[in-house]
């Protein structure tokens, strides 16, 4: 029997590394031990999370440990690209939250690593690998339950959290701009729902309207994409009330030629409780389903990836893809002042 995949974490600025972790451990990996600079807002809560599990005193442990297979990035934005080619050119494969980088020279820088090396970086687009409805929606997309898809909508609305935020979340240089960073999970959509190889981004937009307080923060963007399979639309925001009871009522519209698809991933507000609704409209079917059993694939394939050199979970030029959209975007969005 193959011994387990192990992993280990450098930075843990964001929350996201929660869910990276613990899939990991949930699809059989086993975490060896992690690394982060000084004591980040969600050091308590990792910890809590991962009691057993060592903090050691220098990434480079992690990077010189034959054992370990796979690090999973969640530091500040800015500095991901540098790790993940430092855990690169150490011989791992990498798992990055998004945005995986926040310029076009660090994508490029990435690209060429993974050139040489032949190892794996993957982004954790958690709205999609995340999200038991998407699983379901995938399934049914697959069984032509709506036809040829051409069109998705992605709305990405998120809670600010003033308070609690740290100094980073609000330079635009080190987060990306909201385009980089919130509006890669809708592309990702868009990109894998339409079966589209590239896109063309035919409007980009971003402001700040809501936190004058913060010049630095942009807090509503959008995004029109154009591929030779479909459209999309993107709307992503940091404006979620105090009201909602969860952080945002994020929703994808799949829309094929025969029917189309709803998900309601976090909350179905005068609906029913719970997460990860799914409707479903075609020529023989009109009904809401409960997708919160629908699994995660994601974790458990990235895993037979790693072991086999496969692209089960992602393939390369789409984590490439998605991400040079999501940049091009903030250019356009940044330099025609929107």
């Amino acid at each position: 029997m193959a011994r387990p995949l192990k992993f280990g974490a450098i930075g843990i600025d964001h929350r996201h590394i929660y869910g990276m972790a613990q899939n990991m451990i949930e699809a059989g990996a086993e975490f060896t031990g992690w690394f982060t600079d000084g004591e980040p807002e969600t050091l308590a809560g990792f910890e809590k999370r991962f009691v057993s599990i060592p903090r050691v005193r220098s990434a480079q442990i992690l990077l010189d440990d034959s054992e370990i297979d796979l690090i999973l990035i969640s530091c500040i934005p800015c500095d991901r690209a540098a790790w993940a080619i430092k855990s690169i050119e150490a011989g791992k494969d990498v798992m990055t939250d998004k945005p995986g980088c926040t310029t076009l020279e660090q994508l490029d820088d990435i690209r060429a690593c993974v050139a040489r090396t032949g190892r794996i970086w993957s982004v954790d687009f958690s709205e999609r690998f995340e999200v038991p409805s998407v699983t379901m929606a995938t399934e049914l997309v697959a069984e032509g339950a709506i036809g040829k898809v051409v069109q998705t909508v992605g709305l990405g609305p998120h809670r600010l959290n003033l308070a609690t935020r740290p100094a980073w979340f609000f330079d635009r240089e080190a987060y990306g701009g909201i385009l980089t960073d919130i509006a890669s999970h809708q592309i990702d959509q868009f990109l894998f729902f339409t079966g589209s190889d590239d896109a063309e981004v035919t409007l980009a937009s971003a402001g700040n309207f809501a936190n004058p307080d913060h010049p630095g923060l942009q807090d509503f963007g959008e995004i029109a994409l154009r591929s030779a399979n479909g459209h999309g639309y993107i709307r992503v925001d940091w404006y979620t009330p105090d009201g909602l009871p969860t952080w945002g009522d994020g929703r994808l519209t799949i829309l094929g030629t025969e029917g189309y698809i709803e998900l309601r991933k976090y909350v179905d507000v005068g609906g029913a409780d719970g997460t990860d609704h799914l409707i479903l409209v075609n020529g023989n079917r009109c009904e809401k389903i409960d997708a919160s059993e629908a699994g995660l694939p994601y974790f458990e394939r990235l895993v037979h990836d790693v072991r086999n050199r496969t692209e089960t979970a992602m393939t390369q030029a789409h984590a490439f893809k998605v991400c040079e959209l999501a940049l091009r975007a903030q250019e356009m969005a940044e330099a025609d002042g929107r």
